[in-house]
């Protein structure tokens, strides 16, 4: 018996809640540098912002505001997303911009299975987010 054929063409869109919306706006905006697609205020809703921000492979980062969201299980290892992985030509400039925005970065390190570099920091609610070293 085949398999179904499922045609999925690549990721759309990740969507994050953040407990602190300007923080995290400037966080993805500013300091990571991804252009804003739209922002919409949502005051009919219990997400009263949703900010679509564009990343260079045509995906989206979907940020959502919400009044008092539960903290996110993350250490010990929690079930469900683990990190979000973001690729970079430029590790060690990338995070020395970081740095210098007092953002807490882990040190460079190699991934023994693939030999390729990154590191971790987190944004503004402790979502990791991975740096991985895009291949060349």
């Amino acid at each position: 018996m085949q398999p179904p054929q499922i045609a999925i063409r690549g990721i759309h869109h990740i969507a994050i809640i953040t407990a602190d919306y300007p923080r995290a706006r400037d966080f993805y905006h500013r300091i990571l540098g991804l252009p804003i697609v739209s922002e919409t205020w949502r005051a009919e809703r219990a997400s009263w912002w949703k900010l679509n921000l564009a990343l260079p492979d045509g995906c989206q980062l979907e940020l959502f505001s919400f009044p008092t969201p539960p903290s996110r299980p993350s250490r010990p290892e929690a079930c469900g997303l683990r990190h979000l992985a973001l690729a970079s030509d430029s590790l060690e400039s990338l995070r020395a911009a970081l740095l210098s925005e007092d953002v807490a970065c882990e040190e460079v390190r190699l991934d023994d299975l693939t030999g390729q570099r990154f590191f971790f920091c987190q944004d503004p609610d402790q979502l990791p987010i991975e740096f991985y070293e895009s291949a060349s």
